[in-house]
């Protein structure tokens, strides 16, 4: 937990904001509650999905987003200066739209013009895709946001 101090956060006991600890929770996190609701409604497809278009999604979309907010030379302005609502929502949406194109060219696209068939797990990626986009997003920008907050400022 964080204390104030005199109108400043104690950065001693503030968590700092890790990437590979981010990824890891957000695949094992969506795994394990998706999977555990597949075992018990007893929705094998479910079950499958928690741990690869479920989790997978979620784990690369924090990869890649929390890769991109902590930069080497520093985080783009506009990033750090957004209240933290507002770049959670926009990043929630553009994470969304772009696994949505996604999860419908896989469920569309490639059974009408490839050797895929046209299986029902395809039709799971137009949901499970940018919903745990839209998730992953969300979390790991909050996350990032609070931890850059909770830094001491550079002079």
């Amino acid at each position: 937990m964080s204390r104030v101090i005199d109108g400043a956060i104690d950065s001693r006991t503030a968590r700092p904001f890790t990437l590979w600890r981010e990824v890891l929770v957000a695949y094992f996190a969506p795994a394990l509650m998706a999977g555990a609701g597949g075992v018990a409604s007893g929705q094998a497809g479910l079950t499958v999905a928690a741990v690869t278009s479920i989790a997978g999604t979620s784990a690369l979309v924090t990869l890649l987003i929390g890769t991109w907010l902590q930069r080497r030379k520093g985080p783009r302005p506009w990033t750090a200066n957004l209240p933290r609502v507002v770049l959670v929502a926009l990043l929630a949406v553009g994470a969304a739209t772009v696994a949505g194109l996604v999860g419908w060219f896989a469920s569309q696209w490639l059974p009408a013009h490839t050797g895929a068939p046209d299986a029902p797990w395809l039709t799971r990626l137009r949901l499970d895709l940018p919903i745990s986009a839209a998730l992953a997003a969300s979390v790991v920008s909050w996350r990032w946001h609070g931890a850059r907050r909770a830094q001491p400022r550079q002079p």
